[in-house]
C-alpha cells in the first residue's frame, strides 16, 4: 500500500489527516482508492466557480489527475461515491458533467445528499480504482 500524491490536485483540505489517494499495488491486488475531491484550484486553493456542472467537471479532473499519478486513469474507475450539497437541485447537471467525463465507461456509482462539504463546495467525488500490473 503506497499513499499518491499529485500537486495536479489540491491537498487534504487544512492539513486533514487523509491522503489524496492509496494505492494498493498489483501485487497486493492492484486498486487505488481516491479520497473526496472537492473543486479547488490547485493554483489558488479557491473552489471554482458556483456552478455544479463546472464544480463536476474540476474534482472530475483532479481524480482523473491522482489516478494517472497512482498508474491508473478514469477508464480504469470500478466504483466512484458523489455527494452533493442539493442533490435534487443539482442532480441532472452533475449527472451531464459525469457523464461528459467518464464517457461510455460507466462505473458503479452511489450520489448521496449531504447538509455540507467542505468550502462550500456544492459537489465532492470520491473513487475506487484499478491499477495497471507493473
Amino acid at each position: 500500500m503506497r499513499p499518491v500524491r499529485t500537486e495536479a490536485a489540491p491537498a487534504p483540505v487544512a492539513g486533514a489527516p487523509y491522503s489524496q489517494a492509496v494505492a494498493i499495488d498489483a501485487s497486493d491486488g492492484g486498486l487505488v482508492f481516491v479520497s473526496g475531491q472537492v473543486p479547488i484550484d490547485p493554483a489558488t486553493g479557491a473552489l471554482v466557480a458556483d456552478d455544479i456542472g463546472a464544480q463536476t467537471t474540476r474534482c472530475l479532473a483532479h481524480v482523473e489527475a491522482i489516478l494517472r499519478q497512482a498508474g491508473s486513469g478514469l477508464d480504469r474507475v470500478v466504483k466512484t461515491t458523489i455527494y452533493l450539497a442539493h442533490l435534487d437541485e443539482d442532480f441532472a447537471a452533475m449527472n451531464e458533467a459525469y457523464r461528459a467525463g467518464f464517457g461510455e465507461h460507466a462505473p458503479a456509482r452511489a450520489t448521496v445528499g449531504v447538509a455540507s462539504l467542505p468550502l462550500g463546495a456544492r459537489v465532492e467525488i470520491e473513487a475506487v480504482a484499478t491499477v495497471a500490473a507493473g
